[in-house]
C-alpha cells in the first residue's frame, strides 16, 4: 500500500481505473505496456481478501491469457454431475481440461504484472466521486484513515464489478439485470477424503440439491476442496438461506467435520442482451460493470480478461488523439463474447429459475441423459464455449422449452 502522500492533489494521469480485479489489473497492464500513464485505485488493502470466485477455467483460457503455473491450485481432467436425485454421471479425459485457480494469488499476480509495466496500483483507495472537467474527469479518491486526494485523468474506467460503483445500474425497464448469489467454503480434510473429488469438476444438479441453482465441489491444493452453491434470485418465490443449504450439501456429500478455512460469498449481476451503455463521457465500463459475467455457469474471469483485451487498443487510440475509436467498443465486445453468450444467459434463466419441481428435474434428467455419449472435451465445449448447437436434436427441445 502506498503512502497517501504519493497521491498528491491535482496529480494527472492518462487513465484512472477503479478496481484491481482481473479486468482492471489486466487493462492497466495492457495500457501501461502501450506507454499510457495509468493509476489503479483498489478499495481492498489486501488483494487476497474477499476472494470469491469458483475460478475454474478451461486450459485454453490459461494459454490465451498467459496465466502462470503459480496461480493454479489444481488441474482437472473430467466432469462429475450428481443429480437429479441420486443419479451420477462422469466424463474423463487423459489430458488436463483446465485448472482451478487460487483467485487471491491471481489478483496479486495481475497487479504485480501491471506494476512491472509501469502502472501505479494503489491499495486501500476508492473512488468517492467524479465529475467531468474539460476533456477528462476530476476524481476524488479516499484512502486509508479517510484521507482524500483529487486526481485528474483523461479517461476513467469503472472496473468495480457488479457493484457498478461509477456507472450505476442501467435503467431496469430497458436493461434488467438478472442476479445470481453464491456462497463458498474452503474445506480442509484428510487427503483420502478428497479422492472422490480430485482432478474433476463436480456439480450437484436438481431441485432436491439446490432449487433454482446448483452446487459444486472443486479441488484445490492437496487436502483442500471448494464447496459452493449459486442460485438465481427470484422475487416471486421465497428462497431459503444459502448458508443452511450449503451445510446440508456438506452433510449429504459426506464432507462433514472438515475444517472450514474460509467462508466467502458474492453476487453476479448481468443483463441478458448486454445492450446497456458502456460509456458516459470520459467514463468507460469494463468487465462485470458491463455485464460480462455469464449467468449459466456463474463465471466471470475469462470474460473480464477478454473485455480488457478489447478495450485496451481502443483506449490507446483515444489517448493518441482518436477518441471516436471508442464508439465501436460495445460492438467489438459483443463480437468477442459471441452470439452464444446471450443464448447462454437466456438458458440460465430457463434452467435455473425453473428448477424447483419434480417435473423440472425430469426435464433436466432427459437433457443430461442425452449427453452421456459425449466426451469430456465435448462437455467442456458445451459448458465453457456454449456450443449448444453441437447437440442438435438431442437438446433442442429442452432449449426451446418443449419438454
Amino acid at each position: 500500500m502506498s503512502d497517501p502522500a504519493d497521491l498528491a492533489d491535482g496529480h494527472r494521469v492518462d487513465v484512472l481505473i477503479a478496481g484491481a480485479g482481473p479486468a482492471g489489473a489486466e487493462l492497466a497492464w495492457r495500457l501501461a505496456s502501450g506507454g499510457a500513464q495509468v493509476l489503479v485505485a483498489e478499495r481492498l488493502p489486501d488483494l487476497r481478501q474477499a476472494a470469491f470466485s469458483s475460478a475454474a477455467l478451461p486450459w485454453s483460457a490459461l494459454e490465451r491469457h498467459g496465466l502462470p503455473a503459480s496461480v493454479v491450485a489444481a488441474r482437472w481432467h473430467g466432469w462429475q454431475l450428481l443429480g437429479p436425485g441420486d443419479q451420477r454421471r462422469q466424463w474423463r479425459a487423459a489430458d488436463p481440461l483446465g485448472a482451478v485457480l487460487d483467485f487471491g494469488l491471481l489478483r496479486q499476480w495481475l497487479a504485480e504484472r501491471a506494476r512491472s509495466a509501469g502502472a501505479a496500483v494503489e491499495l486501500g483507495w476508492r473512488v468517492r466521486s467524479w465529475r467531468r472537467q474539460g476533456d477528462g474527469a476530476q476524481v476524488l479518491l479516499q484512502g486509508p484513515g479517510g484521507v482524500r486526494r483529487s486526481i485528474q485523468c483523461r479517461w476513467l474506467v469503472d472496473a468495480t464489478g457488479q457493484q457498478r460503483a461509477l456507472l450505476g445500474d442501467p435503467p431496469p425497464e430497458r436493461h434488467p439485470l438478472v442476479s445470481g448469489v453464491g456462497v463458498e467454503w474452503l474445506l480442509q480434510l484428510d487427503p483420502s477424503r478428497c479422492t472422490p473429488w480430485a482432478d474433476r469438476l463436480s456439480f450437484m444438479l436438481g431441485s432436491d440439491w439446490v432449487q433454482q441453482g446448483y452446487g459444486w465441489v472443486f479441488p484445490m491444493q492437496p487436502g483442500v476442496l471448494k464447496l459452493g452453491i449459486c442460485r438465481l434470485e427470484d422475487p416471486r418465490h421465497r428462497q431459503p438461506a444459502l448458508q443452511g443449504l450449503l451445510a446440508g450439501l456438506q452433510r449429504r456429500l459426506g464432507l462433514e467435520g472438515a475444517q472450514v478455512l474460509d467462508r466467502h460469498g458474492g453476487l453476479v449481476r448481468s443483463s441478458i442482451h448486454r445492450r446497456e451503455p458502456h460509456q458516459q463521457g470520459p467514463l468507460l465500463g469494463l468487465g462485470d460493470a458491463v455485464s460480462t459475467a455469464n449467468l449459466l455457469g456463474g463465471e466471470g474471469i475469462r470474460h473480464a480478461l477478454s473485455s480488457s483485451a478489447v478495450l485496451a487498443p481502443l483506449l490507446l487510440r483515444a489517448l493518441a488523439g482518436e477518441p471516436a475509436a471508442l464508439r465501436v467498443y460495445p460492438r467489438l465486445l459483443r463480437r468477442r463474447l459471441g452470439w452464444r453468450w446471450s443464448l447462454s444467459g437466456r438458458l440460465a434463466q430457463r434452467t435455473w429459475l425453473g428448477l424447483r419441481s419434480a417435473s423440472a428435474d425430469r426435464r433436466l434428467a432427459t437433457l443430461l441423459g442425452g449427453l452421456e455419449a459425449c466426451t469430456a472435451h465435448d462437455l467442456s465445449g458445451l459448458l465453457f464455449d456454449y456450443r449448444f448447437e453441437r447437440y442438435g436434436l438431442r437438446a433442442l427441445p429442452y432449449w426451446l422449452g418443449m419438454r
